[in-house]
């Protein structure tokens, strides 16, 4: 038997520790903690890879091996995290305190919550000698935030031995989401694709002091308006389609009425500004997985107050639905702002999309319902991408699924890179075992 108060006390110890490691990308530096992760193992007799991509940017790989019968499960997480704006916070975002019945800190939702769940079981299915059909990775990699080059990217590109396996467990999915009375657990099987582009804009240079309508400022700022306020097309995937006529089942009036309205063109906008109005959180993400997105994220210009440049730059972050190409995306783009304008892709992937119909998926609702009885796991598109995308490219099966339970005073998505990023500690034991057994149950062949 499993002492679970005493294991999910060593599960919170190893997610503190984590939370402490300042991983901020950039630059990353992911190196100390993939040491620290490598050092637990070691002393649970299982040896662990460091892969550095370059110096500072290290990813760990482990391995239990299982009877080879089946192809292995993979446990992904990332070690990097964003930027804070320290001001912002009510508590130390590096200091792993434990307050108001949360840990608090920069990763504690992305993503270093599922790395010490990984870890922790990792270390039980050794401790307890669970019989494995199938092998065990864990990965605990470098670079996500700055999409995935330096770290999944990397192993899959150049040590695909280490990680080639059938099935992928990562990040967002497993949380709980309240549709009025009704508990529902998003389970992510599909993301949105990136084309991350730069705008150019051409005028005349000049003095400050005498304005004339080439600027190429004023030019860019009027695209960038554009694209931040504009809408554009509607894209609605099987997915999403699903998800929102789930929601809208469990969901009180009106909401049980207009939600599947969200579907229709020609309502879909009028609709999301109504949402707006009561929550504007909910709008913005139901908006992101309906349509291709984009979002001016950084601006330059000019070198001196008093000279008009002949030049200005706007890096935009494009989102793109499943199924939508780099060229019809750009082609929705310059409906936007125009055709006379110079598009410089800086990076892209495109969206992808996994079966829920897996023994896996199947294993991950069982989980759910067993820990938390009457609630309802449903399949789920994210408007955002992990590193689902590049282990993708080695044909995985991918699932977002790092279960927490919340409150209906939580709301998951706003602490995605937000200020007081954090986590309930009766969410995270709670996850922590259903996480567990999940893994324990699929790899033991509870699913075939």
């Amino acid at each position: 038997m499993i002492d679970w108060q005493a294991v999910s006390e060593e599960a919170l110890g190893y997610f503190k520790d984590l939370l402490r490691f300042e991983t901020v990308n950039p630059p990353g530096n992911e190196r100390p903690a993939a040491e620290y992760l490598a050092r637990v193992l070691a002393r649970e007799g299982i040896e662990a890879r460091l892969i550095e991509s370059e110096p500072g940017r290290a990813s760990l790989v482990a391995r239990l091996k299982g009877s080879g019968g089946k192809g292995p499960l993979l446990l992904n997480g990332h070690l990097d995290v964003v930027p804070v704006d320290r001001d912002q916070w009510l508590h130390d975002p590096f200091a792993a305190e434990e307050a108001e019945g949360c840990i608090w800190g920069r990763g504690a939702i992305d993503m270093k919550n599922m790395v010490a769940m990984a870890l922790m079981t990792m270390l039980l299915l050794k401790r307890t000698g669970a019989r494995l059909d199938r092998d065990l990775i864990f990965a605990a990699v470098a670079d996500e935030e700055a999409g995935s080059t330096k770290g999944a990217l990397h192993l899959v590109e150049k040590h695909p031995e280490l990680v080639r396996c059938e099935y992928v467990l990562n990040e967002v999915g497993g949380y709980t989401l309240h549709a009025g009375s009704a508990r529902l657990y998003p389970i992510q099987v599909s993301e949105k694709g990136i084309c991350w582009f730069e705008l150019v804009a051409e005028g005349e240079p000049g003095h400050g002091s005498m304005p004339h309508p080439n600027n190429a400022v004023v030019k860019l700022a009027k695209a960038v308006v554009a694209l931040g306020s504009t809408k554009m097309p509607l894209h609605v995937t099987p997915v999403v389609e699903n998800f929102l006529r789930t929601m809208a089942a469990h969901a009180p009036p009106p909401q049980r009425q207009l939600l599947p309205l969200l579907l229709q063109p020609r309502l879909a906008g009028h609709l999301l500004s109504l949402v707006e109005r009561q929550d504007p959180a909910r709008a913005m993400a139901l908006n992101a997985m309906l349509r291709n997105t984009t979002s001016p994220t950084m601006l330059e210009a000019g070198r001196k107050v008093n000279v008009i440049p002949s030049t200005a730059r706007a890096q935009v972050d494009g989102r793109t639905i499943p199924g939508q190409s780099v060229e019809d995306f750009l082609r929705e783009v310059q409906q936007v702002i125009g055709r006379v304008w110079k598009i410089n892709v800086l990076t892209q992937h495109d969206g992808t999309v996994f079966p829920s119909t897996t023994p896996l998926y199947e294993a991950i609702c069982r989980g759910i319902e067993r820990h938390d009885p009457g609630s309802l796991p449903v399949p789920y598109m994210i408007p955002g991408f992990t590193d689902s995308f590049a282990y993708g490219k080695l044909g995985a099966i991918c699932y977002g699924f790092s279960p927490v339970r919340l409150g209906p005073d939580l709301q998951f998505t706003q602490m995605y890179h937000g200020h007081n990023e954090r986590i309930p500690v009766d969410g995270f034991r709670w996850g922590t075992r259903v996480f567990f057994e999940v893994v324990r149950d699929f790899l033991a062949g509870g699913a075939s």
